[in-house]
């Protein structure tokens, strides 16, 4: 990895931050003059702490990381976004990604005039490091790798993932959103061996808190402190924090919210693999599945007048005739099997 000066914008390196009222005072005292607040409301008249510290400790604890090491955004996208923001010089630097994969990269650099480089998964999905990496140059600053992939749901080669971490000398970010339904390939556990390494979780698929909007960035605490020193001021709401900190109370429930998806995750490829209209099921590590039918664009028209959507990717990369299908509860699994069974 270059240093890490190196890969920052230099007027991002050099940027003083804006410094709130509660970053300048740590701790508890019995009057608050100082944020301009409305004293006359109780619970949330207050701006909320702009570190999260105390929701980081909590998730520090279950994702066995330092909280230093933690940064939380409005969803995954805001930590996506700041990498651009952090890291390319606008009309200057590139960065590469797989293709398929997630949109908001793309729609990232273009937002922020970086050029986007798509480099073509195998034909079964999988990853190609080589071919990765011969698509980088100079002014390449961040390589972006989705695992598991969104909308082909494979979980991507650890090898070939770190193939690319240990030869790139920018930054490699992992997005795990998927990874809670995959039996194994997170990174987290090489954090401290890849400081280059940004990976990306969420709160919105397995947590069940789409609605929230918490995304997690773990990295070094030098780049998570670039992160911080970039992000708005009070970035994550109080009610976000407060709703989150009680949901991590309960890792519980989501490990049998986990097992009860993966369930039916069985059960529509199973039910799927018996039915006409269904030409290929994709093996799937996440909580959808990608199936190339005879008709993509037909038979999503047809469940969509029943009520029924799933995610049209006939016309994504490589994903010609597909729908991609979440795993839905029993009732809606059924409903959807009965009403491909009618199409047929």
């Amino acid at each position: 990895m270059k240093d890490l000066q190196q890969l920052v914008r230099p007027n991002i390196w050099s940027l003083k931050p804006y410094s709130s009222a509660r970053d300048e005072f740590k701790g508890e005292a019995s009057v608050y003059l100082d944020a301009n607040e409305n004293p006359l409301r109780d619970n949330y008249n207050r701006y909320p702490d702009p570190l999260q510290w105390t929701l980081k400790a909590k998730i520090a604890e279950v994702k066995g990381v330092a909280a230093e090491s933690i940064f939380l955004g409005n969803g995954s996208d805001e930590p996506i976004d700041l990498v651009f923001r952090i890291f390319c010089e606008p009309a200057v630097d590139n960065v590469v990604a797989m293709n398929p994969t997630y949109g908001m990269y793309q729609v990232c650099a273009d937002i922020n005039h970086v050029e986007y480089r798509k480099v073509a998964l195998n034909k079964d999905f999988s990853l190609n490091a080589d071919r990765i990496l011969r698509a980088t140059d100079a002014n390449t600053k961040i390589i972006f790798l989705c695992s598991p992939n969104n909308p082909t749901g494979n979980l991507l080669d650890k090898k070939e993932v770190e193939k690319i971490i240990t030869s790139f000398d920018g930054i490699v970010v992992v997005d795990e959103a998927y990874i809670d339904f995959a039996s194994e390939g997170t990174l987290m556990a090489e954090l401290d061996n890849y400081p280059n390494l940004i990976i990306l979780q969420t709160f919105s698929k397995a947590w069940g808190l789409a609605a929230v909007r918490l995304g997690m960035a773990f990295a070094s605490p030098e780049i998570i402190g670039l992160f911080n020193k970039v992000k708005y001021p009070y970035n994550v709401n109080a009610l976000t924090q407060e709703f989150v900190s009680k949901a991590l109370d309960n890792t519980a429930q989501t490990k049998a919210w986990i097992d009860t998806i993966l369930k039916g995750r069985s059960y529509l490829v199973g039910e799927l693999s018996k039915n006409k209209l269904v030409e290929k099921i994709y093996p799937t590590d996440a909580n959808f599945v990608l199936v190339k039918v005879a008709d993509a664009v037909g038979i999503y028209n047809k469940l969509a007048e029943k009520g029924i959507i799933v995610r049209n990717r006939n016309s994504v990369a490589m994903c010609g005739g597909c729908l991609r299908i979440t795993v839905g509860t029993e009732e809606e699994n059924r409903s959807l099997i009965t009403a491909l069974q009618h199409l047929q």
